[in-house]
């Protein structure tokens, strides 16, 4: 009999292929850049399973080039790329690793706010532009402490945050209509948590709901110079009405891992990040490394390879999405 064929579209560690490679032939991406979505498709279209990660998208057309795929595995937690309906409709199981990117996400969220907040990029310019004479009263920026940080979203990520926040002697907020109590976290409407947050820090998945839930008019309505930082899902924030904001000086900075040309299956997005909003001075930008933490990552690729091998063996994937 035929071995399965499994394709892994980024590159991974060799004991994740090996660990497939019992399992099946394993084509692999050994770069670290992304093949094209042609390429993809055409290199799937004789796969039984796939790897997928965050550049990939799936929809109806891809999934019917791809006659013999059980399962698509996603090495990732959000899976607004991947059409579950249409997968479902072909008999494509869907997986994805939910836990595993929570705990390295909020730890970029606590980054991010404080490298925003205290300057550092700017002070890492001027020291290496060679223009430090030692101290001078310059580049006072916003500090934790005493400060009111708001949380757009406190599903797994929302909590570490609000975990790591603890220590730093600030008042944690949040809006999530779903979410639970926490004796250390205020929940509120969301226009309160607007007008109140020195900080807001957005870790909302993306849905039809929260879609440019950042937009003009939520900015419009936040404390003069605050500051806003993105770790969720790029096109919560609609990007053009921060780069209005913060143009306007009414947003105090933005930093941001996400981005919404990263939404690729989103009729509209934009096709990249505004120049005008990459350069401007009050931005702080991570290429999206979230869970780029090499243990994680090794643990992340692992886990999405168990549900391949699951699907494989006729068993039900362990990290299996409901259709």
């Amino acid at each position: 009999m035929t071995r399965p064929r499994i394709l892994v579209t980024h590159w991974v560690e060799q004991e994740v292929l090996d660990l497939l490679a019992s399992a099946g032939e394993v084509e692999a991406n050994p770069t670290r850049e992304s093949w094209t979505p042609a390429e993809v498709r055409a290199r799937a279209a004789d796969k039984h399973a796939i790897m997928a990660f965050m550049p990939d998208r799936v929809d109806a057309a891809f999934l019917a080039a791809c006659p013999d795929l059980r399962i698509i595995a996603c090495a990732l937690k959000g899976f607004d790329n991947f059409d579950r309906a249409a997968c479902a409709a072909a008999g494509v199981q869907l997986s994805i690793v939910p836990d595993l990117l929570t705990a390295p996400t909020a730890e970029l969220a606590i980054g991010l706010a404080i490298g925003l907040g205290r300057q550092i990029r700017d002070g890492d310019a001027l020291v290496r532009a060679g223009d430090f004479a030692g101290w001078r009263p310059i580049l006072y920026g916003f500090g934790l402490d005493g400060a009111t940080v708001g949380l757009l979203g406190l599903g797994a990520v929302g909590r570490a945050i609000a975990d790591r926040l603890a220590g730093f002697g600030c008042r944690v907020i949040a809006h999530d209509p779903g979410a639970a109590p926490r004796a250390d976290v205020t929940l509120l409407p969301f226009p309160e948590l607007l007008a109140l947050s020195d900080l807001l820090i957005s870790a909302a998945p993306l849905t039809p709901t929260t879609r440019h839930m950042l937009d003009a008019r939520a900015l419009a309505a936040t404390r003069p110079g605050a500051l806003l930082v993105n770790i969720g899902r790029g096109s919560v924030v609609e990007e053009a009405a921060v780069l209005a904001a913060l143009q306007s000086g009414h947003l105090g900075g933005y930093a941001a891992d996400v981005f919404e040309f990263e939404d690729w299956l989103l009729p509209g997005r934009p096709l990249e990040i505004a120049p005008a909003l990459r350069t401007h001075p009050r931005t702080l930008f991570t290429p999206h490394l979230g869970s780029a933490v090499a243990r994680v990552r090794r643990e992340i690729s692992l886990r999405a390879a168990h549900n391949i091998l699951d699907a494989l063996a006729g068993c039900t994937p362990r990290d299996l999405l409901p259709p």
